[in-house]
Order: structure tokens, then sequence, then C-alpha cells
């Protein structure tokens, strides 16, 4: 049994002090006040910490990590030339060894800002078939961390591999990894290629960048006379479970019909606003009563950003200085809780008996009165604002402690460059 004591908790629902967490087999087994601490096998001391649950990023891209310093032609005048002079010149260069490296590398960091479950939308077109399974070797066997995973079908790759890729990989279900259906957006897929989809994908959730910039959304009633949401669900692509990512370009009757769909929606608040695409409506969403994640869209790997952007964000594009506020914040991060226990059979986001032992820990002095009135005061400004972890567990298992990974990183990042200079030759890059 291992115990983390003197331990300062909150989950998002409760604040406990002064209190002791014991966990064994990747689960919490009680949790207390330090007066009744029992005693443990391996106890770590939490003094001067708050203890969270693992954080989770709800949309990312892995394989953004080697676009970090890459020099490449860029002045784009729409979102398309954003992909075609970013990132789909450095996806189409990626293979398998680029996959699994870029997934190490971008596990380490995740581990590093508190980022204990993932939820990734992939790319590789040097090597469609087998990708998923090297991300799952880093990310989930390797390092210990939860992904949920999936390929991005495009009519710019070969349809038959990527949907292969996806259904292959969705049925090796476990607790800490599992697959969705991957589709890049509708403005890069055809209506033969949503029929073969629809034709074999049964009951598995998709995940797609839906409405992220005004061109997807003119594309579609240009070629099909109807909405994107209209469009997937006219195809039976809805499924219960499915992620929409961004949903910037929204009206009611869309977001009603992803309401009855069972979908969620992921929203990137830090890269809509890096790509000068817009924000969602956050107050459609709330009417309809749509599930909304936190994601970031590969900028990065610190989710507490887009906590605090979502925040800021939602406030100037609503016109009000209430109509998003911390409680919001709560009920989108909660949410992603209630997402990844849901699609991998498990419980976490809580701190109590019979969920995972996903936890991190964060040093913090309040410099005024903490407690359980002000606690989400003193973690949006304080902690979110200064955010640095000590430890990180996942499923019980301590993959950073006092802020070092249990891994060779030095080994890693010296091979990821080795990886990264590759791609960047294919790409042409000197």
């Amino acid at each position: 049994m291992k115990a983390l004591i003197n331990a300062n908790i909150f989950d998002f629902h409760k604040f406990k002090k002064n209190s002791y967490i014991l966990f064994h087999d990747g689960e919490i087994k009680e949790v207390g006040d330090m007066i009744e601490f029992p005693g443990a096998d391996e106890v770590f001391d939490c003094s001067g910490t708050i203890v969270m649950p693992g954080l989770i990023n709800c949309h990312t891209h892995v394989y953004s990590t080697f676009s970090r310093g890459m020099n490449v032609e860029f002045n784009p005048k729409k979102f398309q030339d954003i992909l075609d002079q970013l990132w789909w010149k450095l996806d189409g260069q990626l293979d398998k060894e680029s996959v699994y490296y870029s997934g190490l590398i971008y596990g380490c960091e995740c581990i590093r800002n508190g980022v204990t479950s993932i939820i990734d939308h992939h790319a590789s077109g040097l090597d469609i078939k087998g990708s998923l399974d090297q991300l799952k070797k880093g990310i989930c066997d390797e390092l210990g961390m939860r992904g949920i995973f999936c390929f991005e079908t495009s009519d710019r790759f070969d349809i038959k591999e990527c949907i292969e890729e996806n259904i292959e990989f969705a049925k090796n279900k476990s607790q800490q990894c599992t697959g969705l259906f991957g589709m890049h957006a509708s403005m890069s897929l055809s209506d033969n290629t949503l029929k073969e989809i629809s034709s074999i994908i049964e009951a598995i959730p998709i995940h797609i960048h839906v409405a992220e910039s005004e061109e997807d959304v003119e594309d579609c009633h240009k070629k099909y006379n109807k909405s994107i949401i209209k469009r997937l669900s006219d195809f039976g692509l809805l499924n219960q479970n499915s992620i929409l990512a961004h949903c910037v370009h929204m009206n009611e009757e869309e977001v009603e019909l992803i309401a009855k769909s069972g979908c969620s929606i992921a929203m990137n608040p830090t890269s809509n606003m890096n790509n000068a695409v817009g924000l969602a409506n956050y107050d459609i969403f709330r009417k309809f009563k749509v599930p909304c994640m936190i994601g970031n869209d590969g900028l990065g790997v610190n989710i507490t950003r887009d906590f605090l952007n979502i925040v800021f964000g939602m406030k100037n594009r609503l016109n009000s200085p209430t109509k998003f506020d911390l409680d919001d914040l709560v009920k989108v991060i909660n949410n992603g809780y209630e997402y990844v226990s849901n699609i991998l059979g498990i419980k976490v986001g809580k701190i109590e008996k019979g969920y995972k032992a996903d936890l991190i820990t964060i040093p913090y002095n309040p410099p005024t009165p903490l407690n359980k009135d002000n606690i989400l005061g003193h973690l949006f400004f304080g902690v979110f604002d200064n955010f640095h972890p000590r430890d990180t567990w996942c499923s019980g298992k301590c993959m950073m402690s006092d802020y070092k990974l249990n891994i060779d990183t030095d080994s890693i990042y010296s091979k990821a460059r080795c990886e990264s200079e590759k791609v960047w030759k294919r790409i042409n890059i000197d």
C-alpha cells in the first residue's frame, strides 16, 4: 500500500486539508484525515502542495512535437494556407520512428505538466498502418499514461489504410488505451469517403475537426448545400461519444443536432486564437446542454494555459465578465474526466475510493487564507498561472518524483533530435 500524506486535496469537487490518500494496484483505496492515518508501506509527504487528479488534454496532435523550431516558408492568408504551408508539410513526412519519438517527447512533457491522459488526433503520411501502435508504445506502454488515439482519415491519404488503421486499433481496448475513428474535416473528405466510412464504422465514435474555420463551413455549403453537422448526420456518423473538435462557426440548429446525437465538443481556445479563426459560442452549447471539453490542438503540452485562455477568451467572446466563470471552467474540466472514464471503462477525475490513482502534486504557498470557499480563485489565479507540478502518478505508478521523470530523458531527447532532423530533411529544410 502506498500513501500520500499531509495533503491538501482538491479534485474539482471537494477541498480537504491535511489528508491522506491510500492507493494500491492503481486504485485509490481510502481517503481520510491525517489524525486517522493507518500507515502504509511507502509514503510520500505532500506538505506544502495541493494534490489534484491528473489532468486531461481532450484534443491534441502529438505529431506537432517535431514542428518546434521548424523553419518553413510561412505566409498564410487563410486557414487552408496554415495547413498547406506548415502542418501538412510536417505530417506528410512522418514515419513510424518519428511518430514513436514525437510520442515519447510529448508524453514526457505531459507528465512534467501534470497531464496523465490525452485524446490524440494523429496523422503520418509515410506510415499509416501501425502508426497508432507506435503512439501507444511510447505514451502508454513505456511512459504509463492513458491515451485515446485515432488516425486522421483524409482524401490526401490512402483511404483504405486510414480506415483499416482506425478499425484495427479500436478493437484493442484496455483501461489505459483505446481508439476512436479519426477524420480530418469535412473539407478534406469526399462523399465517397464518408460513404465508405459509414459502411464499416458501426458504433465506433468519431473524432473530427468541425467548423474550425469559415472555409470549412463555406466548402460544405458550396459543394453539398448543407451544414457540416447535417452532412455528417446524413451519413450516420454522429455516433454516441463522438468528439467534434473546435465547432467555432455554429448555429443553433447544428448544435441542437449535436445534442440529440450524444456527441461532445472539444474546444481549443489557444489554438483558435493563434490561427485567428475566432472562438466558439459557449452560450449556444450551454443552451442545448452539449458536453464541452478542453483541448489544445497540439499547441504545447501545458493544458492549464487553455484553462486560463478559455475563461479569458469566453468573457471576451460573450461580451460579459460573468457569462463564463470559474464554475463553467470546472464543468468543462469535469466533462473531460467523465468522457475518459466512460470510454475507458474506469473512474478518473475524483480523489475518492474506487477511482484510479492518477494524481499530481503542485507546490503552492498561498499568500492569503486558503479554504473550500476560495480554492478555485487560488487555483486559477495562483496555481494555474505558475503551474509546475512536482510529482505525477498514473494508475498508482510514480512517473515523476521531485520534478524528475523515472526514465532516461537525455537519451530520448537526443534520439528525437536525430529523428526530427530526418523529417526536416524530407521536408527539404536545411
